[in-house]
C-alpha cells in the first residue's frame, strides 16, 4: 500500500491569508545514502495537498554553499546570492533533518550561517528523523539557534523515528500512521497561523532587530 492510497487526515485551511503563503523546505542532509528525499517527498506531498500553501525546496546537497563562510568584504558567492533570494522570498520555514551524533548535520548550519535578515521575523519548524531516535535533540538545538536569528520557531514540530522501517524504498508509506498525520497537520496548520500573522506584522512595521 502506498501514500497515495491512505486517506490522510484532513488539516485546516487557511481563511484569513488572502494571499497564498510561501513556504521554503531545506533539506539538511548532504551525506552519501542520505534518507531527507525520502522523507522530504513525503512531506512534499502533504504540502501539496494544502490550497493556501506554495512549496520551494532547497535541497542542500545541491545547492553549491560554500563551506567556509565570506568575511563582510568578500563578494557574495554566487550559489549564496540565489539562495538568499528564495529564503527572502519565503513567509515560512521547515527544516528536514536527520540526528547524527545527538545533533543536526554541519552542511545545515553552514547554510544556516550563511544568512542573516532572510530568516528574521518569519515561523520555523523542524522536520526530524533518525535510525533509533526522533531527531527531537537535532530539534531543540535548532529552536535555538533559529531563536538567535529572530525567526520563531513555533511549538509544533514533526518526529518521525525508525525512519528505515516506515518508509519504503521508494518513498512510499508502507502502514497507516494516523498519530504522524496529525503531527503533519498540526504543524502545517500552526505554521501558516504564524506565516500569515507575521507577514501582515512586516508589512505593516519595520522588523526592530
Amino acid at each position: 500500500m502506498t501514500e497515495h492510497s491512505i486517506e490522510a487526515l484532513p488539516c485546516a485551511q487557511s481563511e484569513v491569508a488572502r494571499q497564498r503563503l510561501r513556504i521554503a523546505m531545506i533539506i539538511g542532509s548532504t551525506r552519501s545514502g542520505r534518507f531527507g528525499p525520502t522523507v522530504a517527498d513525503w512531506l512534499a506531498g502533504r504540502v501539496q495537498r494544502r490550497r493556501d500553501l506554495d512549496l520551494d525546496t532547497i535541497d542542500l546537497a545541491s545547492a553549491g554553499l560554500p563551506d567556509e563562510l565570506a568575511d563582510h568584504d568578500d563578494p557574495t558567492p554566487a550559489p549564496v546570492r540565489e539562495i538568499g533570494q528564495r529564503l527572502a522570498a519565503a513567509d515560512a520555514f521547515i527544516v528536514i533533518t536527520p540526528e547524527y551524533n545527538g545533533s543536526f548535520p554541519a552542511a545545515l548550519k553552514n547554510a544556516i550561517d550563511w544568512f542573516d535578515a532572510e530568516w528574521a521575523a518569519k515561523p520555523v519548524t523542524v522536520v526530524s528523523y533518525g535510525r533509533d531516535s526522533d531527531g527531537s535533540r537535532a530539534t531543540a538545538q535548532l529552536r535555538q539557534i533559529f531563536a538567535e536569528l529572530n525567526a520563531v520557531p513555533i511549538r509544533r514540530t514533526v518526529a518521525v523515528a525508525r525512519a528505515w522501517q516506515r518508509f519504503g524504498a521508494d518513498g512510499s508509506w508502507p502502514r497507516r500512521d494516523p498519530e504522524l498525520e496529525a503531527a503533519v497537520c498540526a504543524a502545517l496548520d500552526q505554521i501558516t497561523w504564524w506565516a500569515t500573522a507575521l507577514r501582515a506584522a512586516r508589512a505593516r512595521d519595520d522588523f526592530v532587530a
